[in-house]
């Protein structure tokens, strides 16, 4: 998986510390997620969930979470 282009979220620290979530596409229609503080774990999950969560998140349906 180091072999994937990580890309860190704009909402990561601006300081450059190692509390930013990366995600990365690989061809199979599968993308991937880990933290930059421990870069060994990785949820996979397909284009269309990510999608479907990240929106969930948008319109706040996970607020009662935080």
């Amino acid at each position: 998986m180091s072999n994937f282009s990580w890309q860190k979220s704009s909402y990561s620290n601006a300081e450059g510390g190692n509390n930013c979530l990366e995600l990365a596409a690989s061809a199979d229609d599968i993308r991937h997620l880990r933290e930059s503080d421990d870069p060994s774990i990785v949820i996979t999950t397909t284009a269309t969930k990510l999608r479907a969560f990240i929106l969930g998140a948008k319109a706040g349906e996970f607020d009662h979470l935080l």
